[in-house]
């Protein structure tokens, strides 16, 4: 029998229909294949196919294809995402991870999406960014620092 999940990713809502390995979004004809070893997903369409990495951290799954990177809350049907309201949960690592490039200062305009920091966990570079246009206010860590889950990395207004 298969298991209902809401999936939230910046603006769009997806019910996923969770039947063994694999995921189905609605709205919308992605079909997720998720591998059981190492964390490898596959997103599949009717016209192409792509494969990335996963980390699971709480309720939110972070997904990396092409060098870019997702981040996806996953919960019961009917709830919304915590994460959404906070900019301070934008600015933390979901797993343990190397400070490789701060590409910011203080002060510093940017924009949506814009690349902040960028962490490495697992071999994988995961770039922080920007959940909306604003001003870099401080920054908490350094190149090359580990920084842990929950850590803020910097301060956004």
């Amino acid at each position: 029998m298969a298991t209902r999940l809401q999936v939230e990713a910046a603006t769009q809502t997806w019910i996923g229909q969770v039947s063994g390995s694999s995921v189905r979004l609605e709205p919308g004809d992605v079909q997720l294949s998720v591998t059981k070893s190492g964390g490898r997903v596959t997103a599949s369409t009717a016209t192409s196919e792509r494969t990335g990495n996963t980390v699971v951290s709480g309720d939110e799954v972070w997904v990396t294809i092409d060098g870019e990177v997702f981040v996806f809350s996953v919960g019961p049907v009917g709830t919304r995402s915590k994460s959404q309201s906070r900019d301070q949960d934008a600015f933390t690592p979901p797993m343990s991870a190397t400070v490789v490039r701060i590409a910011v200062s203080p002060g510093d305009r940017v924009e949506d999406g814009d690349v902040l920091i960028a962490l490495e966990a697992m071999k994988m570079e995961l770039p922080i960014r920007a959940p909306r246009a604003g001003v870099v206010k401080a920054i908490h860590c350094r190149e090359g620092e580990l920084v842990q889950p929950g850590q803020v990395l910097l301060d956004f207004e």
